[in-house]
């Protein structure tokens, strides 16, 4: 197939990929959160199978995260010179063989190794699926496919802790056979290397340029809302898992029910959200759900009974990821010349809030429970004006 106006991003014409490699990079926008979360509910089966100790066992979601985020800072822009294709099948290749090696782990320091490279190889994927959807498929469906990626993150996040501890009733190394398989699978389908919205200007980008055309306002306020969104979500999960068993005595099965319900609801809501936003506009869709989220945050600190938490944790959830659905695209149609590295610092600055959260709220929680979630929901209000302030500056400019 030609490289023609119908086949790049934004074009009236495009045309999405044939739905399997669609469906691959939906997959892979599963793959991601659910290999970072899974470990969460096998602490204990991780610790008495290394022979080590609970704390150093919880070390396998900091050893994830830490090179995911620091890496993703640059791996976008990295990866847009040396071609997608070429990047994701590596990353996936590695992430498979980093997946074996936590499997087949006899001591916590080579399982900590291996969890540590499975983060290194996702920050290579994760913002070049972003990109590679962008450039497959026409701009007014964009919102619309971003929502269904989005709605996977939500499942991988959804359903981490349901398998994994499923997993670790029997053998957790079973969890990290299966991430292996699926990654090994998802290498056969890599992204192919379409050409960028403007190819005459990222043509002759040198490596530094790239990292050059990210300064700009547009990048800038997309790493902000994804931050203070970010700050709010998991300030939003970590809070409720604590009142689940302070205020309501639940126990640790049912309260991962309880925070479920924010992936599920995500999951069944991201492509009509994401067609909505196609309709309605992102600026308007964004900040709508935004405010949607810190209402239903707000609310989740005071409410009398279970099914009212479980409702108001849905519901951020859905909000959730129809806020996501606007992120990515301001993310990717912020640089064209350098789609990848757009996506990927947004990210790292998505994860700078996710990390920051408990930090931050944890101490408002010991000290007023129910405000500690009015305080959780300021990220997504600071980000709703940001994203509000940005459309009325684009308009007095017009």
């Amino acid at each position: 197939m030609t490289d023609t106006a119908e086949s790049r991003p934004g074009a009236p014409g495009g045309q999405a990929p044939p739905p399997p490699r669609m469906w691959a990079f939906y997959i892979g926008g599963f793959l991601g959160p659910f290999g970072g979360a899974m470990v969460t509910p096998m602490l204990p089966e991780l610790a008495d199978g290394l022979d080590t100790s609970l704390t150093t066992a919880a070390w396998a979601l900091t050893a994830y995260l830490i090179p995911f985020a620091a890496i993703m800072l640059v791996s976008g822009t990295l990866a847009e010179s040396w071609g997608r294709a070429r990047t994701v099948r590596g990353a996936y290749v590695v992430y498979a063989v980093a997946s074996l090696a936590c499997a087949l782990a006899p001591t916590a320091g080579l399982f900590l190794g291996g969890r540590a490279l499975q983060g290194a190889a996702n920050a290579f994927t994760s913002p070049l699926l972003v990109a590679a959807i962008s450039a497959a498929v026409p701009r007014e469906r964009l919102s619309r496919s971003l929502g269904w990626y989005a709605s996977m993150q939500a499942a991988g996040q959804a359903f981490a802790p349901l398998v994994g501890g499923a997993a670790a009733a029997f053998d957790y190394r079973w969890a990290f056979v299966a991430s292996a398989l699926a990654a090994a699978g998802l290498a056969f389908v890599p992204p192919s290397d379409a050409a960028p919205a403007d190819p005459g200007a990222a043509g002759t980008l040198t490596a530094w340029g790239r990292y050059k055309t990210l300064a700009n306002r547009p990048l800038a306020l997309a790493c902000a809302v994804a931050f203070g969104l970010y700050l709010s979500t998991t300030g939003l999960m970590v809070l409720v898992a604590l009142l689940g068993g302070d205020r309501f005595g639940l126990g640790p099965d049912a309260r991962g029910l309880v925070i479920a319900s924010f992936g599920v609801a995500g999951l069944a809501t991201g492509r009509v959200l994401g067609r909505a936003a196609d309709r309605f506009g992102l600026g308007r869709a964004g900040v709508t759900a935004l405010l949607v989220f810190a209402a239903v945050t707000s609310v989740a600190g005071v409410v009398p009974a279970v099914w009212m938490l479980v409702a108001a944790v849905a519901t951020a959830g859905a909000a959730t990821t129809a806020a996501r659905v606007v992120v990515n695209p301001l993310a990717v149609t912020s640089t064209p010349a350098n789609r990848g590295g757009a996506t990927s610092m947004t990210l790292s600055w998505q994860f700078l809030g996710s990390a920051i959260a408990p930090l931050v709220l944890l101490p408002v929680y010991h000290r007023a429970m129910s405000a500690s979630l009015t305080v959780a929901a300021a990220g997504a209000v600071a980000a709703a004006l940001l994203r509000t302030a940005a459309s009325l500056r684009a308009r007095s400019s017009a």
